[in-house]
């Protein structure tokens, strides 16, 4: 089995911060993770009939939704979009179970890795994960996981700003963010303490890295009051673009 590296108190723990309130479920995280990592340190990802009726493939992030439930109020359920991918534990068991240490944590930034010459494919560490980030590339017959960009974040030709994972990068909305988590001055660790952010099934012990920032809650303004309002402004005159838009809603 796999032992994890000897890594110094406050030693950097590179992760993702992600915000549920803002993210949309555009895949475009998933997208870009798809396109980057086809022709980086993992590459090539599988597809298989992409096209067609039933396709797979290697993706290491993806987006699941859920109805959130009623809001007060009478708002109806909530659409809560969960992008999922590895989450870079500080105790990974899916390194631990490692028979060959193929499967390992880096311990200049916490970053959790497969070397894929000494991968067997045995998929013990996909048992092991209890988030489901471990993905099995049946054409080359190894374990395949979400590597944080490592070609992009430490690529020092390319711009600062640009020294980001590829979901961070084109996010429309903002809701993926990058930094070191273990320095409390950064800014994705006071993004944390602000929005009450919380760990993926903390009760296991695993200590992910990443973290995920509740939804907001909605107004709790009841449903009569917001009808009163509405019907207050029924005469309030529209201008420009929200007119036209009065118009075609109201077809």
């Amino acid at each position: 089995m796999t032992s994890l590296p000897n890594r110094e108190l406050g030693a950097p723990r590179l992760g993702l911060v992600i915000d549920l309130d803002t993210c949309v479920g555009c895949h475009a995280c998933a997208v870009a993770c798809k396109q980057w990592n086809d022709g980086g340190h993992m590459a090539p990802l599988t597809d298989t009939d992409a096209y067609g009726s039933g396709p797979d493939g290697v993706w290491f992030n993806r987006i699941h939704s859920f109805e959130a439930g009623t809001e007060k109020g009478g708002c109806g359920s909530r659409t809560t979009n969960f992008p999922r991918s590895c989450l870079h534990c500080e105790q990974p068991a899916c390194v631990t179970v490692c028979p060959t240490g193929a499967s390992y944590k880096r311990a200049e930034d916490g970053i959790v890795l497969v070397n894929e010459d000494l991968c067997i494919g045995c998929k013990l560490c996909s048992w092991a994960c209890p988030y489901g980030a471990r993905e099995f590339d049946q054409d080359v017959g190894v374990m395949k996981k979400c590597t944080l960009c490592i070609d992009r974040i430490h690529n020092e030709t390319l711009a600062e700003t640009e020294r980001v994972p590829a979901c961070v990068m084109v996010c429309p909305t903002s809701a993926r963010h990058f930094g070191d988590l273990a320095d409390p001055a950064s800014a994705v660790s006071k993004l944390v303490a602000e929005r009450g952010g919380y760990d993926l099934m903390p009760e296991l012990g695993y200590e992910p890295t990443n973290k995920y920032l509740p939804p907001r809650p909605w107004p709790t303004l009841a449903l009569d009051e917001r009808v009163t309002r509405d019907s207050a402004n029924d005469d309030l005159p529209l201008h420009g673009l929200l007119k036209w838009a009065d118009r075609i809603l109201a077809r």
